[in-house]
């Protein structure tokens, strides 16, 4: 019996209401199977583990330990990701259909998105999930039918995640984050790692010493990538060309795949994203032309790097998306001057190293959040040349930002960027990331614009 014919006679369990569990019903009820949905939270979903089930998919998030989880497996119950339930699933509906996937701290819903508007003018029919956009399974029950899927996959996914097989990954870098969920950078590390075992052929940051040094002992084909003149097999920077001499017949060869001027914006990382995605679609026969009209046509996504206003010589960003130290390094040192507005919940990360490369950046700090605290302390010990002001929160996160752009418009001359790039997740003082930069937006457009 095939797998997907094999559910009908299974009792499943769904583990998460939001947004990837709810496709995981979807698509089960499309083919007449129904399942119970457990969640601690959600309206209507059950609380806790109330029968015996023969198959759980679970949605990204979920630890390991958590009770439901071993509740499920303390009765031997199959325990499949959402990531590896939907591979099984395009096995049978769609064998033909190749994989590609990315990772990495800071970049993995910018380089994606760069893939997807680089299928967009390929002769290749693929599209961006996963992580970003639509869960995979949701892609696969759809009945569109894509050669490829390029899917995004958080250290979350990659943890769970154990069958699926790629014609090729990228890695864009690895830095502490979630060490809170995963217990430590190691084993938040190793789960990044995991990707690489699932293909032969890997795109790699070589600016990226944590990376570059992790992969040392796998196996496969390495595919380095530099903002810098490359060698044979390598991705580069050729003064203003972005160069390929990994996917050429003659390793003399190179070719350009666009110019400094085609990535906007034309920041150091966001130009390494380029590369990334580049190599990805280099590695499925995607011309270089094809993707230089991808790179050329692509815009940042809201709440990165945004641009929100420019007046009397003061740039208001938003990038609010900025949820960790590494990503929020890469804005400051985007900007000569910053008016830093940082903190929320920082997730077990530690702040120093963000203070001591970036303090030359920094004019003045706006602290908000619970780990508010942690930064102060790492600006008074690291930078103590640098002010900062910690803005207390009385619960009404619209008047917390307004009280920020105040606090900022009175610190910030020409020159400046009131940059917001707040090093730690939202969900202490706003809905998500979303809702912080657009509070912060609108506050700019009320008070300044």
């Amino acid at each position: 019996m095939s797998f997907i014919a094999a559910l009908a006679t299974k009792k499943i369990a769904v583990v998460g209401a939001g947004v990837t569990g709810s496709a995981v019903v979807e698509f089960l009820k499309s083919r007449g199977v129904s399942a119970d949905v457990l969640d601690e939270k959600a309206a209507g979903a059950l609380r806790s583990v109330e029968s015996t089930y023969e198959l759980a998919v679970i949605s990204p998030g979920w630890r390991i330990d958590h009770p439901i989880i071993l509740a499920l497996q303390s009765t031997g119950c199959e325990i499949l990701s959402e990531l590896d339930f939907a591979w099984l699933v395009k096995e049978e509906i769609a064998p033909e259909q190749k994989w590609i996937a990315l990772t990495g701290t800071n970049g993995k819903t910018t380089t994606i998105q760069m893939v997807q508007s680089i299928f967009d003018y390929s002769s290749k029919s693929g599209v961006a999930c996963g992580n970003v956009g639509d869960p995979v399974i949701g892609i696969l029950g759809s009945g569109q039918n894509y050669d490829f899927l390029a899917i995004e996959l958080s250290s979350f996914q990659l943890e769970w995640s154990a069958l699926p097989r790629y014609e090729a990954v990228a890695l864009l870098n690895i830095a502490p984050d979630h060490i809170d969920w995963h217990g430590s950078f190691d084993q938040y590390a190793l789960a990044k790692l995991k990707l690489l075992s699932a293909s032969q052929i890997a795109i790699i940051n070589g600016e990226d010493s944590e990376s570059v040094l992790r992969a040392t002992s796998w196996s496969g084909r390495k595919i380095f990538y530099f903002l810098d003149t490359p060698q044979a097999g390598e991705l580069g920077l050729v003064e203003n060309l972005l160069v390929d001499r990994a996917f050429t017949a003659d390793p003399k060869q190179a070719f350009d795949f666009a110019e400094l001027s085609d990535i906007h914006p034309t920041v150091p990382h966001n130009v390494s994203n380029a590369m990334a995605a580049a190599g990805l679609a280099l590695a499925i026969g995607i011309t270089h032309d094809e993707i230089r009209a991808g790179l050329q046509n692509f815009t940042l996504d809201r709440h990165r790097l945004e641009l929100v206003l420019e007046r009397d010589g003061i740039s208001w960003v938003n990038d609010s998306k900025a949820t960790n130290p590494h990503a929020a390094a890469a804005a400051l040192l985007s900007h000569i001057s910053s008016i830093w507005i940082a903190g929320g919940l920082a997730k077990g990360a530690a702040m120093g190293p963000l203070i001591e490369r970036c303090a030359p950046r920094i004019k003045a700090a706006l602290l908000i959040g619970q780990d508010a605290p942690l930064i102060a302390t790492a600006l008074s010990k690291h930078a103590p040349q640098i002010p900062y002001f910690i803005l207390p929160f009385n619960g009404d996160s619209a008047e917390l930002m307004r009280e920020v752009v105040v606090r900022a418009a009175e610190l910030a001359a020409p020159g400046d960027t009131v940059l917001l790039a707040p090093a730690c997740a939202s969900m202490d003082q706003f809905k998500d990331y979303a809702d912080r930069g657009e509070k912060f937006s609108l506050a700019v457009r009320e008070l300044v614009a």
